[in-house]
């Protein structure tokens, strides 16, 4: 296992690796039920089909992420992607076909097959070699600056998910009130305070698995006090699910989208979901391989990623398998950074993770009763940890700290990852073009800024 992985080698450990895996699973469980809450639109089967998918696809990508790519990254449904595949390409089915009344399984059936063939473009993508010129036109300082941009998302959804961020009609966002100590909302956030303190200073002290340490004793902390409670009975049929699963799900591709409707609009329209998804994926893939690489100290000399191209294809492929298996499209996901705060460096992270995955279809109440309060620290002190790589922006040439602040913070503030590399590489040639600088931008980074502008321009 050494040997394969080659953990000493990368200055770790099986124990490390293992405590590593552990961290990123937690922060991630949240996606068993989010994912099919997100997408199942009132239909119980379409949930319980989800579910099997998210457990499915999840294992498979994150497994092919240990294995093939030997990197210690996790994958499972995008959030965001999910949103769009849901309340915007299920209707959008409903649009194409010319059949305003179309059920909601078919329409679910029918965007699954438009994510099968995303996935599939973004295969032959990684194939060709497209991938590494994309990754050269990217402006090295745009790249570090991804790596904190993807810092202050991962402690702005930390935040919310703890409930220490609010919403305020007056300045949009602010922090929670902490007049009311009795109010259990309040009391989350101030556990999410304590195990970020915690973490702190348990990884200060150098102790390992401060990470995984202070989510187990925020949770435990937390059902202690009150402010989460254990469920008096557990409900949970796995053969009902797996029969929905197999009714609606698994190889359910609906393709005669392709037969109805008008055929040049369905074409139009269907081309450009399928390129934006997958252009989507290969952004958000790239953006959080290329940040958390970095702060894992797994890049090069020349700041490159040796696992990259595998590390695509793992996530292309895993795209695939999620849409035959009933999920939309599967991605990269940042919380991988958790289990490389902790110190994994090797592919047997992810296998950890891959292994928790499947067991989670027998599993799933208990994953269910960690609270969102006890991850999040995790998500904030981690996002920490990646703010170090802004030092390697150029912050004193304007012609590169103004597209390195788009980058920055469109990220957290549009919760997309590929929207903040869009608008950072746009703005990028904007500017060196206007201030004479041409000779600076690589060739094909001008046809990433035409591809970014036909994206917003297109709205997809």
């Amino acid at each position: 296992m050494d040997k394969f992985f080659g953990i000493r080698e990368k200055g770790s450990s099986v124990k490390v690796e293992i405590i590593g895996g552990l961290t990123t699973f937690m922060t991630m469980a949240y996606i068993l039920v989010v994912n099919p809450l997100t997408i199942y639109q009132g239909n119980i089967k379409i949930f319980n089909g989800v579910f099997f998918a998210t457990c499915i696809a999840s294992f498979v990508g994150t497994l092919l992420m240990g294995v093939y790519a030997k990197a210690p990254l996790a994958q499972g449904p995008g959030m965001g992607l999910n949103a769009t595949f849901a309340y915007a390409m299920m209707p959008a089915m409903a649009v194409l076909v010319g059949n305003p009344a179309l059920d909601i399984i078919s329409s679910y059936q029918m965007a699954l097959s438009v994510v099968f063939m995303s996935g599939i473009l973004f295969i032959f993508i990684t194939i060709f070699g497209l991938r590494e010129m994309v990754v050269e036109a990217i402006p090295s300082s745009i790249k570090s600056a991804i790596s904190g941009g993807i810092g202050l998302m991962l402690a702005i959804v930390g935040m919310k998910n703890a409930g220490l961020l609010v919403a305020d009609e007056a300045i949009i966002i602010n922090i929670t009130s902490f007049k009311d100590i009795s109010n259990s909302a309040t009391m989350a956030a101030l556990l999410c305070l304590f195990g970020l303190l915690l973490m702190t200073v348990l990884y200060a002290m150098r102790v390992k698995g401060s990470i995984l340490i202070g989510i187990i004793v925020t949770t435990v902390l937390g059902y202690f006090l009150g402010v989460s409670v254990l469920p008096e009975t557990f409900s949970f049929s796995i053969s009902q699910q797996f029969a929905d699963f197999m009714q609606v799900s698994l190889f359910k591709l609906d393709f005669s989208i392709f037969t109805q409707g008008n055929f040049l609009q369905m074409i139009s329209t269907v081309t450009v979901l399928i390129i934006s998804f997958s252009l989507s994926d290969m952004f958000d893939t790239l953006g959080t391989v290329l940040a958390v690489s970095k702060e894992g100290g797994l890049v090069d000399k020349d700041g490159n990623v040796p696992f990259m191209k595998k590390a695509l294809m793992s996530d292309a492929v895993a795209t695939t398998v999620g849409a035959l298996t009933g999920t939309s499209t599967v991605t990269t996901f940042i919380e991988s950074a958790a289990g490389i705060g902790e110190g994994a460096k090797t592919g047997l992270s992810s296998v950890v993770v891959a292994i928790l995955f499947l067991v989670s279809i027998l599993l799933a109440p208990v994953m269910t009763l960690i609270p969102g309060y006890a991850t999040a620290p995790a998500l904030i002190f981690v996002g920490a940890l990646m703010l170090k790589n802004l030092k390697d922006v150029e912050f004193e040439d304007i012609t590169v700290a103004v597209p390195a602040l788009l980058t920055i913070f469109l990220m957290p503030l549009t919760s997309s990852i590929a929207t903040g590399i869009a608008m950072g590489i746009i703005s990028y040639v904007v500017i060196k073009v206007l201030t004479g600088k041409i000779k600076e931008i690589k060739p094909l980074t001008f046809v990433l800024a035409a591809l970014f502008v036909l994206k917003f321009v297109v709205g997809i």
